[in-house]
């Protein structure tokens, strides 16, 4: 298996090189962004990102401190904005509370601590505090998406009504702990979803997994 799934990224990176994802100023940019892209498309995330920029806003002590229905409109263009907002203001609270808002002490913390933490945060679900760990806190864990799930059971590895964990510990049981590794690696299983393993009509004939 381990073998198998080396084989997949070696092809996807000669494919489609590195991604340098993800796109972001800073950790909290990152995270910011982790709850942003719930449920939409990573264009309205950067509309939305782009405008808390313009206000000078994306500093942890201003976005804890500002009125929700004020974050509120700025992420409008996310979608679903009134209850993102809710989301990043309970993350932001936490992060206060806990941390006083420092990243540093925040990224102290082994990972496991650090993700039981998260899950505890309203909003925040797997994909969410992954995200937040692996991209902004460089903890070695894997993400999963919807777009992971789909070319994973398409290929067998996994069963289509496979939950969060069991597709998680297939990277984790068979892939060495890298954070650099599994940033990539997501990020390319991510450009293979959007270009070539589509919901709908898969674009199978000339995927860069084809026979493999």
């Amino acid at each position: 298996m381990s073998r198998s799934l080396s084989g997949i990224y070696k092809r996807l990176y000669s494919a489609f090189g590195p991604q340098y994802w993800w796109p972001a100023d800073s950790p909290l940019e990152v995270m910011v962004g982790a709850i942003l892209t719930q449920n939409t498309n990573w264009q309205n995330v950067e509309k939305a990102i782009k405008r808390l920029k313009e206000e000078k806003l994306l500093k942890l002590g201003r976005l804890h401190k500002i009125p929700q229905h004020r974050l509120a409109s700025l992420i409008r263009p996310s979608g679903y904005y009134n209850i993102k907002a809710g989301r990043l203001k309970a993350l932001f609270n936490f992060l206060h509370k806990e941390y006083k808002g420092s990243l540093k002490k925040l990224k102290r913390k082994d990972a496991q601590s650090l993700r039981n933490s998260l899950l505890a945060v309203k909003g925040i679900g797997p994909e969410t505090a992954d995200s937040i760990l692996l991209y902004a806190l460089n903890k070695p864990v894997f993400v999963i998406d919807a777009y992971t799930k789909r070319i994973l059971s398409r290929h067998h590895f996994i069963q289509r009504q496979a939950t969060y964990d069991e597709a998680q510990n297939l990277f984790r049981k068979n892939l060495q702990s890298n954070v650099k590794l599994f940033n990539e690696y997501h990020a390319l299983l991510v450009k293979l979803g959007k270009e070539f393993c589509l919901k709908n009509k898969p674009r199978c004939a000339i995927c860069p997994l084809r026979n493999i």
